[in-house]
């Protein structure tokens, strides 16, 4: 036992080696952290602050300028003089009236169903046309249905359900629209997963632009009943009547910089998240806990000094939930200064809780790192349980960096079922937020981005080729087309 130590406390020196410059300090920087996380973190303080003065932050509003400025003031008074506002204007959408009737053909027994508005359906609408249920909303459902599907309105989960598609990949809800447009679907209304009366908003535009037809969101409850209605019925028409709004807005991504004088300044780590959310609650979840969590990074980098080979960039970004739009705007910045070379690794949190390891996002060089970071981490602190995996994703703010070629890593954990329950949904408060696990973010990413801020050598850029094939052996081509995103 005490040789098979000696062996482990050897290796343990190797890979500290291999990812700072300072010899043994790696550990006691982690130390370091843990103690100042537990002692003095603002995670869970600041964002039940935020909740409380600001609310929701959504894109373009009073809100969202709001809870920019609450961010930018905040990272300055950690000490970041060099905070900024990286300004961009998109047409942002918000929502207006929306009522929806279900009424058998021909009859004057209706009932009006509680419903929500998904972005980014027309600026109105009135759509009557009988209902089409399409299953799950995957490619199969759609083609089983083709030939009754044009002029009607298709109807389909959020989730996948049925038994005959348990195991095949789930579609976003945005592509699920994308498909029924295709077959020419005149409206759509998903069906909640979530069991109850619990709706369910977000983009149903793989664009960020308007779609041609409304897109509404159920709840489960009314989902299972129009679907016996359906049976029982054969004939059961919609009657969707819409206003929204879709108007230029000004927004803005909050940036600062830690060493930016670093040794290897033309790498810098970006770590993101974005900051805005949508309007039916206080977006405590998605994506107070990533943009909070960050938040709180830049307060142990800042206190503790900490030394890096390269720059990091805490990035806060607006108008994700509309379309990526200032993880967009950020990185067409880049290329457009040339600027996009000098970022070394994008570092994504989404709704992350209680990190307990981290995504490659298929950079088998990147997973390497990461585990050998991670075992050192979990040896010193048990709780940490260095799950890490290596496959990529669309759909949150690395996506744009992703394209262009940057290596990305995206940190997990763990959300309980009545957190995910509230996701994009009216129950998405600060009331769901644990401040252990929270404050394990804070933790947990500040040690793996430290020893990666350090590292010898970050994973090299891809090439247009190279991406290409990587996102097609990432299975991400057939998304990124409905997505209008793929550029071979």
């Amino acid at each position: 036992m005490t040789k098979f130590l000696s062996i482990f406390g050897f290796l343990s020196l190797i890979l500290l080696s291999s990812f700072q410059n300072f010899g043994g300090k790696t550990e006691s920087t982690f130390k370091a952290i843990n103690k100042n996380v537990d002692r003095k973190s603002n995670a869970f303080e600041n964002l039940k602050l935020a909740t409380q003065q600001i609310g929701h932050r959504l894109t373009g509003s009073e809100n969202g300028k709001k809870a920019e400025d609450f961010i930018a003031n905040t990272l300055k008074s950690y000490g970041y003089s060099n905070t900024d506002f990286q300004p961009f204007e998109v047409n942002s959408w918000s929502r207006g009236k929306l009522d929806l009737v279900i009424v058998p053909d021909n009859s004057d027994n209706f009932r009006e169903v509680d419903a929500v508005s998904l972005g980014h359906s027309p600026k109105a609408a009135h759509v009557r046309a009988k209902i089409v249920d399409c299953g799950d909303g995957l490619y199969e459902d759609f083609e089983k249905v083709a030939v009754d599907l044009n002029g009607k309105v298709a109807m389909f989960n959020v989730d996948v359900r049925s038994s005959k598609n348990q195991g095949k990949k789930n579609l976003h809800r945005s592509e699920k629209t994308a498909l029924a447009i295709k077959h020419g679907a005149v409206a759509v209304i998903l069906i909640n997963k979530v069991k109850g009366d619990v709706l369910l908003t977000g983009t149903a535009s793989v664009t960020g632009e308007l779609i041609d037809i409304p897109a509404i969101c159920i709840s489960y409850d009314s989902g299972r009943n129009i679907r016996h209605w359906i049976y029982d019925e054969k004939n059961i028409t919609a009657d969707i009547d819409m206003l929204n709004f879709f108007r230029p807005v000004k927004a803005r991504n909050v940036r600062a910089i830690h060493n930016d004088k670093a040794k290897n300044a033309s790498e810098k780590i970006v770590i993101g998240a974005h900051l805005d959310s949508w309007d039916l609650a206080q977006g405590a979840v998605d994506n107070g806990l990533g943009a909070f969590s960050i938040l709180d990074i830049a307060r142990v980098f800042s206190e503790l000094k900490l030394k890096t080979k390269r720059p990091i960039e805490f990035a806060f970004f607006m108008g994700e939930e509309q379309g990526l739009l200032g993880s967009k705007a950020y990185v067409n910045h880049a290329i457009e200064h040339k600027e996009l070379q000098n970022i070394g690794l994008m570092i994504n949190l989404d709704m992350l809780n209680n990190c307990s390891g981290f995504n490659a996002f298929g950079n088998d060089e990147l997973k390497t790192m990461i585990d050998e970071t991670g075992d050192i981490i979990s040896e010193m602190f048990g709780e940490y349980g260095n799950n890490n995996s290596n496959h990529a994703g669309l759909h949150s703010d690395h996506e744009y960096f992703m394209l262009a070629g940057v290596p990305v890593c995206v940190p997990s954990g763990k959300l309980t079922e009545d957190v995910l329950n509230c996701y994009h949904a009216d129950c998405d408060s600060f009331d769901l937020i644990n401040k252990s696990e929270i404050e394990n973010n804070v933790k947990y990413v500040s040690m793996m981005l430290y020893a990666l801020a350090n590292a010898k050598s970050l994973p090299k850029h891809k090439n247009a080729e190279e991406t290409r094939d990587y996102l097609i052996a990432q299975n991400l081509k057939e998304e990124l087309i409905l997505g209008k995103k793929w550029r071979w």
